[in-house]
């Protein structure tokens, strides 16, 4: 059985890190490097990085703020936001992130999953998707421009196809829990973790201890991710890892 991975988040906007409730009221929390470098003293397994803001502003990720944050933190980093074709894959590859995050870009164009993983491997192309509950259908519609414009997608449906498509990994954030800490949606990750056969990692409404220990045992997924328990102080990854230990969890 492979360990489970926790994995702080670094949500950029403009060189700074950020953190809202459901997508909004973004507050500063600090600079990326300074804040990667104390995640990896903590015994951060990987550390995924998104630039919100780079999408919707119609610009490309900032691969000077990666290149930085790659030089001081030697674990693997995911990186996202502002990824339109090949080309910017590839300059995040070589300013040191270990995979890419495709999501508005891959709604628009699922080509693009395919390409990614023809030319650098499914192990470097994670497909994240930002789910909403959408009470009217039952299901989970997917949101992209940095959670502010609905699609018709089905999100288990989407997750399925984009890896058939050659997605080596799926980072799913529940835009009804983020920021909550009122603890991960469990019946999406259930949905998810049953339709797909690579890595899920779970990103949304981490508020206490035990909520990792939940989501890992309900819904079986790779990975808990979380942003304001770390960045704010309320937990850190040690004390998270010795309650996944004291609760029968395999972690790092």
């Amino acid at each position: 059985m492979l360990a489970k991975r926790i994995i702080p988040c670094l949500d950029v906007d403009h060189g700074r890190v950020k953190k809202g409730v459901n997508f909004v009221n973004l507050q500063d929390v600090g600079d990326p490097t300074e804040i990667a470098a104390a995640y990896q003293k903590q015994g951060a397994d990987e550390l995924v990085f998104l630039d919100i803001t780079a999408t919707n502003e119609k610009r490309k990720a900032i691969v000077d703020t990666i290149e930085k944050v790659a030089s001081q933190v030697f674990m693997p980093l995911t990186v996202g936001g502002g990824i339109n074709n090949v080309a910017d894959m590839m300059a995040l590859l070589r300013a040191g992130a270990d995979k890419t995050a495709v999501n508005s870009a891959a709604v628009r164009n699922p080509k693009l999953i395919t390409q990614g993983a023809e030319k650098f491997g499914s192990q470097c192309i994670v497909l994240a998707i930002d789910a909403k509950f959408n009470p009217q259908t039952g299901s989970y519609q997917v949101y992209v421009n940095g959670g502010r414009q609905a699609t018709k997608l089905d999100a288990i449906q989407w997750a399925k196809q984009g890896v058939d498509r050659g997605a080596g990994e799926l980072l799913v954030t529940s835009m009804d829990k983020d920021g909550t800490k009122s603890g991960y949606d469990i019946e999406l990750y259930q949905k998810l973790t049953a339709a797909v056969d690579v890595p899920v990692i779970a990103s949304g409404g981490c508020g206490r201890l035990s909520d990792f220990s939940e989501v890992f045992d309900e819904a079986d997924v790779d990975g808990a991710l979380a942003a304001s328990v770390f960045h704010f102080g309320e937990l850190t990854i040690s004390d998270v890892k010795q309650q996944l230990r004291d609760d029968g969890v395999i972690v790092r």
